[in-house]
């Protein structure tokens, strides 16, 4: 059964009718209303176009965080063959928050790291709902080293709220481990490419997310805090989340306008988890373009370029 956001009523209301309609035609209880069906399927399919046109950012704050929306072990699953997962950090522990290793993306061989937030009550909590701790970032950190010695690219999802901000992982570092991951990204002599699939939440994001090209589903965001942290710093109220989001500037089209990330990725009518197969194959093609046009380039010109995207950012504005 489908899930619906609130500012969605309209089109479950429609779409409800629809399967009633469908329900009622199986079962041989009416007439020919297959007109009828065809009718309200359109207007449903116009109602969802319309709505999804003109998104505000606390509407796109909730698509990002559908339930729904795929995830970083749905892009892996479609995008990588034969990916072989690697664990632990080799000086506390492992962080399912972050999945990381080495498969084939269409032919090429990558290295892949992800935030993956889980699926269900028991994944979610496994995987910490994708907030990391300093093992998963050292982790990365140990992969992207891997990745560098052997000369792959590396392709990572972005989808957290932000790193973990619990005692235990400050006790183990976790300034300093996203300080070496973000690090580790910007000093790669091979290409990177960065997702953000869903939620990229401060520096919990950035860890990973340094990349020679930083690329944004539609309806997916990017903040140095979560709307909710801003509303409660700025109002003392985490109830004004939708004010704060509004003034943030956090979605896709906001950050390629101040030049933060490279390309938007166009989403299925009605956000990615309602077709969530058309929106993975459209983002592996983006992928694969971006891979396509650092690969000429050398390690040294990969490393300077990196790093001077990143200190222009804002210099223009």
């Amino acid at each position: 059964m489908r899930s619906y956001l609130d500012f969605e009523k309209p089109v479950a209301e429609l779409e409800a009718k629809v399967e009633e309609l469908r329900a009622m035609a199986e079962s041989g209880d009416a007439v020919a209303i297959g007109d009828e069906i065809q009718r309200l399927e359109a207007k449903a399919n116009q109602a969802l176009r319309d709505l999804y046109a003109q998104l505000t950012p606390w509407q796109k704050t909730l698509v990002a965080r559908h339930p729904e929306r795929p995830h970083a072990n749905d892009y892996i699953a479609a995008l990588i063959e034969d990916f072989t997962p690697l664990a632990g950090d080799r000086k506390f522990g492992d962080d399912e928050a972050i999945i990381g290793g080495f498969g084939r993306f269409r032919g090429e061989a990558v290295c892949i790291l992800g935030h993956e937030k889980g699926s269900d009550t028991e994944s979610r909590i496994r995987h910490n709902f994708g907030m990391a701790r300093p093992e998963g970032y050292r982790k990365a950190v140990r992969l992207m080293e891997m990745a560098d010695r052997f000369e792959l690219p590396v392709i990572s999802f972005v989808d957290t709220a932000g790193a973990y901000p619990g005692i235990d992982a400050e006790e183990r570092g976790q300034a300093e481990a996203i300080a070496r991951s973000t690090d580790a990204c910007l000093g790669l002599g091979s290409p990177n490419v960065a997702v953000v699939i869903g939620e990229g939440g401060s520096g919990g994001a950035i860890a990973v997310a340094a990349a020679s090209r930083v690329l944004m589903l539609e309806h997916s965001i990017y903040s140095v805090i979560s709307p909710e942290g801003a509303a409660s710093i700025l109002w003392r109220e985490a109830s004004k989340a939708q004010d704060a989001a509004n003034n943030m500037k956090i979605t896709a089209q906001d950050l390629l306008k101040f030049g933060v990330i490279d390309a938007i990725i166009p989403e299925p009518t009605g956000g990615a988890h309602r077709t969530p197969e058309k929106a993975i194959e459209t983002t592996g093609d983006f992928i694969q373009n971006s891979l396509r046009e650092l690969f000429n380039q050398s390690r040294e010109a990969l490393i300077r370029a990196r790093q001077d995207k990143y200190l222009m950012i804002g210099r223009s504005l």
